[in-house]
């Protein structure tokens, strides 16, 4: 299913949604196009797209095609998926250590569209972060690595 969705494969292109994605949040899926966890979620994302329209904008991002990002966004696990709001990074406490980025696919449609609603949401309202209205049982657990400390 990833071949339905847009693909950004360099820093330039990346750089070029973060700034031009405007009162939608965009939504960058980091991973593998032969991942099968990746294609899970593309899957999921795919089918949603339509539906979030008028909300966001999702855009694939191979983890090879950009290291500066990987490396900036931290991406140890794929995939992983990270979201901005007019060009402003946004954070979602899920519950775990990590804020900035969500790890793993999505367990159904429904969550990820409860997800990218309450995002929005809040980022109309002006807030940086918010509180990710998934079932916890429905949120993959992994320990955080700290490489190179």
């Amino acid at each position: 299913m990833s071949f339905l969705l847009p693909k950004l494969t360099c820093k330039k292109e990346v750089d070029q949604a973060i700034k031009s994605v405007a009162e939608k949040v965009l939504v960058l899926r980091f991973g593998r196009d032969n991942d099968a966890v990746c294609l899970q979620l593309d899957d999921i994302l795919a089918k949603t797209a339509h539906d979030l329209s008028k909300m966001a904008v999702i855009y694939l991002v191979d983890v090879n095609d950009v290291p500066v990002y990987t490396q900036y966004f931290d991406i140890s696990y794929i995939p992983s998926t990270v979201f901005f709001f007019n060009g402003q990074h946004m954070k979602v406490d899920y519950g775990s250590p990590d804020h900035t980025k969500f790890v793993g696919s999505f367990k159904t449609k429904q969550d990820f569209i409860d997800l990218i609603e309450v995002i929005y949401r809040g980022a109309m309202r002006g807030k940086l972060i918010v509180r990710s209205p998934i079932d916890p049982n429905n949120i993959p657990k992994y320990d955080l690595l700290y490489q190179g400390i």
